[in-house]
């Protein structure tokens, strides 16, 4: 025979289990939306591989203009997290992003294998995010120390990223890339574990920073891939 609970011992298991279903709420609703950004990502792509001309021919000005964008609809998204207002954001944002990919998309189909490229930094993205989300869920562990480290970590790869906007170096291009790809694994796996463990409770800013996350990760994958096993015509 069970001894009987105690009220505050019954009161502590039930706000235990009340948590935890929270939890697991935000990480379904984390996930039903990032699968829903795809759906604007893609268009915008597929508009940014046959209009994206503008972006080629003034790279930096396009790459200043649309990060000052993402920044400010971050901020929008953060102040509108709570309402359905911020999805709408979100997937502007989202659609935004991938027309920004589609001329980066539009070099790699010119080469013979393209696609093929393209797939892989696909599919390596796909099993970054489920390894990451998986030990997130699995180890139950808190990263959220890790946060300032790859908060800095990202800075310095962004002023890198600008520098050799200028500079032209090959070699400095691919360090940036590989590292850029570590960098944001390791904001995914910080992004989900903050979910697991209570760390944040929005969807809609959950969803933000593991979209991010994502598309450096695709983007400086085929870029890599390009690089190194692009195959011309």
């Amino acid at each position: 025979m069970q001894p009987e609970l105690q009220p505050n011992q019954a009161g502590y298991q039930i706000g235990t289990r009340e948590i935890a279903l929270e939890q697991q709420r935000v990480l379904r609703n984390t996930y039903l939306l990032l699968a829903l950004t795809m759906a604007p990502t893609v268009a915008g792509a597929f508009i940014g591989i046959s209009t994206g001309g503008i972006i080629m021919q003034f790279p930096v000005i396009s790459f200043f203009v649309l990060l000052a964008a993402v920044i400010g609809l971050q901020f929008a998204i953060a102040a509108n997290r709570n309402s359905g207002l911020g999805v709408v954001l979100l997937l502007g944002m989202t659609f935004l992003l991938g027309w920004w990919l589609g001329p980066l998309l539009a070099v790699a189909l010119t080469l013979k294998n393209g696609p093929h490229l393209v797939g892989m930094a696909a599919g390596a993205t796909g099993v970054i995010f489920f390894v990451m989300a998986g030990i997130a869920t699995t180890v139950k562990k808190d990263f959220s120390f890790m946060g300032k480290f790859l908060f800095v970590g990202m800075i310095m790869l962004l002023l890198a990223l600008i520098a050799n906007m200028f500079l032209q170096i090959p070699a400095l291009a691919l360090t940036i890339s590989s590292l850029v790809v570590v960098v944001f694994s390791l904001f995914l796996l910080h992004d989900v574990s903050r979910i697991v463990n209570g760390g944040e409770t929005n969807y809609i800013m959950a969803t933000t920073g593991c979209y991010l996350s994502l598309f450096n990760i695709f983007a400086n994958l085929l870029q890599l891939l390009m690089a190194l096993t692009g195959e011309s015509e």
